[in-house]
């Protein structure tokens, strides 16, 4: 299903792809959406307003991959650390991202996107959330046109650990701890190493976002609030990427 003639699709114009080699576009994508408080800061709103303006952006920034055939797409939306938030906006952000299930699942659907969720599906999570999580991860589940994934309770240490975790469960041998058999216990062990990494509102750090697969990944930073961030700067981080030369520690003759 080619999906971009569906209702409400935004074809970007051609000057925005400018430039950009359709043959080496990262085939996965991973974002940390920074910005939102201080974006509603600087408007005199409440912080809860600058992470309902994020959903335009990330949706907005969702079409852009699918635009150029991104494989795989990766967002930060709450960390094993956003607990210690005030408990306020820890609800709102709860009910926020169940909110964007319900109001784009259907739409992702017929697009040809898989959903899937990283992260600890533990006691802190609503029960209602979880319920979304698994309608819309089943809804879409044989969907292959790009994979959106999106980490939400999700912490990379945390990741790690119960990967080991389940290594020890399962009376795996220390020889037997390889990086190929952590690999298959992390949360999503098919899920390729991102290729880039794009992280909005100036901050230059990684915040315990896929540590374990990013290893190689290119890092992109960009002083963007993400409620401003649109696939048109997305595609300027690709270009950012393009002009990269990619070693993975060997060195090029």
């Amino acid at each position: 299903m080619d999906g971009l003639g569906t209702p409400g699709w935004r074809r970007s114009a051609p000057e925005v792809i400018a430039g950009l080699d359709r043959k080496r576009v990262p085939h996965h994508v991973a974002a940390v959406m920074d910005g939102n408080g201080r974006w509603a800061k600087q408007r005199g709103l409440k912080r809860t307003d600058g992470h309902a303006a994020g959903e335009e952006a990330l949706f907005d920034v969702v079409e852009g991959a699918l635009e150029l055939g991104i494989g795989w797409l990766t967002v930060y939306a709450f960390s094993t650390e956003n607990w210690k938030r005030p408990v306020d906006e820890v609800r709102f952000l709860m009910g926020f991202n169940e909110g964007i299930l319900v109001r784009h699942r259907d739409q992702l659907n017929e697009w040809g996107v898989r959903i899937r969720f990283a992260g600890r599906r533990d006691w802190r999570v609503p029960r209602r959330v979880l319920k979304r999580i698994e309608e819309s991860e089943a809804l879409t589940r044989a969907n292959k046109r790009m994979t959106f994934t999106i980490a939400f309770n999700y912490g990379g240490r945390a990741e790690i650990v119960d990967a080991v975790r389940a290594l020890v469960e399962a009376g795996v041998k220390p020889s037997g701890v390889t990086e190929k058999a952590i690999r298959a216990h992390l949360y999503e062990p098919d899920m390729p190493d991102p290729d880039l990494m794009v992280r909005t509102s100036g901050e230059y750090r990684i915040s315990n976002f896929l540590l374990w697969e990013m290893a190689y990944s290119e890092l992109v930073f960009t002083e963007q609030l993400w409620p401003d961030f649109r696939r048109e700067n997305l595609f300027d981080a690709i270009r950012e990427y393009q002009q990269r030369d990619r070693r993975f520690g060997a060195v090029q003759e």
